[in-house]
């Protein structure tokens, strides 16, 4: 068993055990088995067939002798005809093919040449070839066979028939050809006048024409001269006005690219000003907003704090306020338990009690005397010749200050500090 191949050129067919009916295959492979399957080839080549007929009678009882040449093959596309040529031709040789299809050419263009005369044959060869052609394309094709082409290739007699209508066909030829001779002489005479005749017609013609044209064409050249110089102004005017749409086209497309940078400008100041409001919103307006936000806190903790040291603080000067209304309370109490005791001792001892207040107050006189030496940050003493001078002189100021308080208080009370004492110590 195995598989078989074939070409292009040629067919197998396939029978056998489960080959019913037979396979036929082209140009491919087909898997065969061996001994219950059998497998044969058939050529599909172009055969090429020189059909004779030697002396065939016409229709007019003349004979001749025929050659074509016919170019036929075993039609592989068409199954049905593959399968009549395996039919007919299956095991047998190129040669016994071409030699039955070659036999059946032959017959048919026989037959074709008994129907035509002579005449018809040789001077319409495409005629009969076509009749030919026909004829055994219908009969071959049961056999599988297809005529490729079929072409006439010789025609000929033993009898001179042919040469005789060349004769005769030569001699109607030449008279017709003296004939055509003389009358072409004639014509070319009468031509010849009528030519001559022409000629001066023509020359006479031309010459009119020639004025015509002259006269034309200075009419023609004027009116020319005028469009074009019409057609050269409007030229300029035109170039003119578009040099002008040129020049104010540019102006504006200047314009457009101007406003295009312009707008190119402000898209990258908004861009830059954007990045500048974000760098600024990074750089100093977050870390701004977060220290106010932490002062903000630092100054309710401080708020907080103070409220809180200002309700402490209230509550201690409520306390305080209390507290120095109880002492003021109590001082008072005593102040006036002490004026009253005063106003007692003053009321016993009268004179001996103003000395002892006056006493009391002459240090605190002094002291307020010498306050402005205090705060003095330079004195300068001028002196007339006679007298202390120097620190000597400030302090006997003040004593002297001192020693008139008795007697100013003496003036305002009638006590007398120097006789009190003296009682006193007595």
């Amino acid at each position: 068993m195995g598989f078989y191949t074939c070409g292009p050129n040629e067919a197998m067919v396939v029978s056998g055990c489960g080959r019913s009916p037979p396979f036929t295959i082209t140009g491919g492979r087909v898997f065969v088995w061996p001994i219950i399957q059998q497998i044969q080839r058939i050529s599909l080549n172009t055969m090429t067939l020189n059909v004779k007929s030697d002396t065939v009678y016409t229709r007019h009882g003349v004979p001749i002798s025929v050659t074509g040449i016919a170019q036929v093959k075993i039609q592989g596309q068409n199954k049905e005809m593959l399968a009549a040529a395996c039919q007919m031709f299956l095991g047998r040789e190129d040669h016994e093919v071409a030699q039955i299809a070659l036999e059946t050419l032959e017959g048919h263009q026989r037959a074709i040449m008994g129907n035509m005369t002579v005449e018809e044959i040789y001077k319409d060869r495409k005629k009969f070839s076509q009749e030919v052609f026909r004829v055994a394309s219908s009969d071959l094709v049961n056999m599988g066979i297809g005529v490729v082409s079929y072409t006439l290739k010789d025609v000929r007699d033993d009898l001179d028939y042919l040469r005789s209508l060349g004769k005769a066909r030569t001699a109607q030829v030449q008279k017709d050809a003296r004939i055509g001779e003389a009358e072409a002489g004639r014509d070319a005479g009468i031509r010849e006048a009528i030519a001559k005749q022409e000629k001066v017609a023509a020359q006479f013609h031309n010459e009119i024409e020639v004025a015509k044209a002259e006269r034309d064409f200075h009419l023609k050249s004027a009116v020319y001269d005028m469009e074009v110089n019409t057609k050269k102004a409007q030229a300029d005017l035109a170039y003119q006005l578009q040099v002008a749409k040129t020049k104010q086209r540019i102006e504006e497309e200047r314009m457009e690219v101007a406003v295009v940078e312009r707008r190119q400008q402000i898209s990258v100041q908004e861009q830059e000003t954007t990045r500048m409001e974000r760098e600024i919103e990074a750089t100093i307006r977050k870390p701004a907003e977060a220290e106010r936000f932490r002062l903000e806190k630092i100054a309710e903790a401080e708020r907080a704090r103070l409220i809180m040291e200002a309700e402490a603080e209230s509550e201690a000067i409520k306390l305080r306020g209390d507290a120095q209304a109880y002492a003021a309370a109590a001082c008072a109490a005593a102040e006036a338990e002490q004026m009253t005791m005063k106003a007692q001792a003053f009321k016993e001892y009268k004179q001996a009690a103003m000395v002892d207040l006056l006493l009391q107050a002459l240090p605190k006189i002094a002291e307020a005397a010498s306050l402005p030496l205090t705060k003095t940050k330079k004195v300068t003493m001028i002196s007339s010749g006679g007298g202390e001078i120097g620190v000597s002189r400030l302090a006997g100021e003040v004593l002297d200050i001192v020693e008139r308080v008795p007697a100013a208080v003496s003036k305002l009370t009638g006590v007398n500090i120097g006789q009190a004492q003296y009682m006193s110590s007595g």
